[in-house]
């Protein structure tokens, strides 16, 4: 069973969405919020696998509470994935840094939704090649900081060549066709990574990744 905790200021979308998840065998609404501050208190005591987070929101807003989660050891297996009315803009990118796993549009269809909580809930980053590419851009004119990633040493050259795939938006079964080995190999040398440079999911490998210059963004 998926728990999740619903966190949006708005009554009709919050009812909405818990409709769509409540009918689904697998998933449950545990909580429900009208901000960031109402829903660390749901976090910390329903321990939801997922926690569905609108960006804007009044007395706290979706980026501190989900750096708030982030944060806190006792909340580590929660997800996050922001809502938002507007796609990729400062403030999901501000998100992602954050600790965010992925972030959905509040227009998307009923279906897709459905398959996006259930990817987020496995620990998978909702970020498609074409949202990862995006994010690149975002570093194409600033240089990378130094000191970013603990551990970026300590990455074996297989590790860092995952990494490289990944930050470009591929999948673990594309990542093991493209360095010729097992889809599980690829996904040890990814969550390797992971433990490495102290990320809490994929989304978060990608943007230490480009902030610490393992990888380099391409200018196109």
């Amino acid at each position: 069973m998926i728990r999740v905790l619903l966190v949006d200021d708005q009554p009709l979308l919050r009812s909405g969405f818990r409709a769509l998840l409540d009918a689904e065998d697998d998933i449950k609404v545990v909580a429900e919020a009208a901000n960031g501050k109402e829903g660390l208190a749901h976090a910390r005591e329903h321990l939801p696998d997922l926690a569905l987070i609108d960006i804007s929101m009044p007395v706290m807003d979706g980026i501190e509470a989900t750096r708030q989660i982030a944060a806190d050891p006792v909340l580590a297996q929660i997800h996050v994935v922001i809502l938002t009315n507007y796609g990729l803009d400062e403030n999901v990118f501000n998100a992602l840094r954050a600790g965010a796993a992925g972030f959905l549009v509040k227009d998307i269809e009923p279906d897709d939704f459905l398959h996006s909580v259930r990817v987020a809930a496995r620990g998978d980053a909702l970020l498609s090649p074409s949202i990862t590419r995006m994010l690149i851009s975002r570093y194409v004119a600033q240089p990378p900081s130094t000191g970013v990633a603990k551990g970026l040493e300590e990455l074996t050259n297989r590790e860092r060549e995952a990494v490289a795939l990944a930050a470009q938006g591929l999948s673990n079964d594309q990542i093991a066709d493209f360095m010729v080995i097992s889809p599980l190999t690829a996904k040890t040398h990814i969550n390797r990574a992971m433990t490495k440079l102290q990320a809490r999911d994929r989304a978060q490998l990608v943007v230490l990744a480009y902030e610490s210059g393992l990888v380099a963004p391409r200018i196109r």
